[in-house]
């Protein structure tokens, strides 16, 4: 049972009085209590300092399953950046899809330097997964800051640009002959990690969204 006046959603919908009757429809799905009590803690959970950014990911059951990592761990967005390859196709079209991509925004930049100040202007640091010498080991990192973690190219990785703008390089320890993840495996790994470090933590126990920022969004997601 959802305890009404402890969840700040739930409490200002009832108090601005937006809540409708039980079992009223949506445009696609019924309104049960199970659904709308789903999505307004789902929401109250939402990392807004922690996301990933995708380079010219051209595979789209990658981009897929990147798409399903950030929503399992509560990333809010994702950010995209395609200059040498293009976007698989309807992989971010929420209209043709029913995965993943319906609970994560997707943000767009038409290039890596554009991207780097959007996420800069939030406060982020910026940390390219790369092989380097001086790379930080990832169970290293403090993920309860916040952060952007960028994830290149299937075959190229990430590129110059991207690595040499950062704030620095991210690996994951690997001890086998094989140097390197696939990139999804990749993200899931960082992911779950960074899940692990802000639950410890309490990130999970406080809204991340301001009230009224969670209302628009919960009546937003309740049509999807």
């Amino acid at each position: 049972m959802v305890d009404r006046e402890s969840n700040p959603l739930i409490a200002a919908r009832d108090r601005r009085e937006l809540a409708r009757e039980q079992g009223q429809k949506t445009e696609k799905w019924p309104r049960t209590a199970r659904r709308q009590a789903r999505i307004s803690q789902t929401l109250l959970r939402r990392q807004t300092d922690l996301t990933f950014v995708l380079e010219d990911v051209h595979d789209r059951h990658n981009v897929s399953a990147v798409l399903r990592s950030c929503d399992a761990v509560g990333i809010l967005t994702l950010h995209v950046v395609y200059r040498q390859d293009r976007p698989p196709e309807d992989a971010f079209a929420r209209t043709t899809s029913s995965g993943a991509v319906k609970w994560v925004d997707v943000v767009r930049h038409d290039s890596v330097a554009s991207c780097y100040a959007a996420l800069r202007d939030n406060g982020m640091t910026i940390l390219a997964t790369a092989l380097e010498a001086d790379s930080h080991d990832l169970y290293d990192l403090d993920l309860t800051r916040p952060t952007a973690l960028v994830f290149g190219n299937e075959q190229r990785g990430v590129s110059d640009e991207a690595r040499t703008a950062a704030d620095g390089t991210v690996a994951s320890p690997m001890l086998g002959m094989v140097e390197s993840l696939n990139i999804s495996v990749a993200c899931a790994v960082t992911a779950f990690e960074a899940m692990r470090q802000r639950r410890a933590a309490g990130a999970y126990d406080r809204p991340g969204l301001a009230v009224d920022v969670l209302e628009s969004m919960e009546a937003d997601w309740l049509l999807r």
